[in-house]
């Protein structure tokens, strides 16, 4: 079993920046790939990046440019690196691990950390 426990959510005007964390129980070379999703309010959870443990990344359309996504193996810890929010980016971010086993993957899931931009 894989614990994340997601940091750094909270209230900030648009234009400001914002950096969360997701630490995890395990050695982050246990894990294939972590990633950032956000469920604004009223909608569903959406992609928002991942990255792999061998550095690739990937990011939803709207965020490219503006977020970035991190991993520090020595703190067990993925990032996501927030600039130039807006207030459709208001929502709660959630981060996910990704664990390959024999014939398919586990996942897990943070308990979610509230964004709340201001306008």
């Amino acid at each position: 079993q894989v614990q994340l426990v997601e940091s750094g959510g909270g209230l900030v005007q648009a234009g400001g920046s914002l950096r969360l964390s997701c630490a995890t129980s395990t050695s982050i070379f246990g894990l294939h790939t972590m990633g950032w999703y956000r469920q604004p309010p009223g909608k569903q959870r959406e992609l928002v990046a991942t990255i792999t443990t061998g550095g690739s990344t990937n990011y939803a359309d709207s965020m490219k440019g503006r977020f970035t996504i991190s991993m520090d193996n020595a703190k067990n810890t993925a990032y996501l690196q927030m600039n130039s929010l807006e207030a459709e980016d208001t929502a709660v971010y959630y981060c996910r691990a990704e664990r390959l086993v024999l014939g398919g993957k586990f996942e897990y899931w943070g308990q979610g950390t509230q964004v709340t931009v201001s306008s």
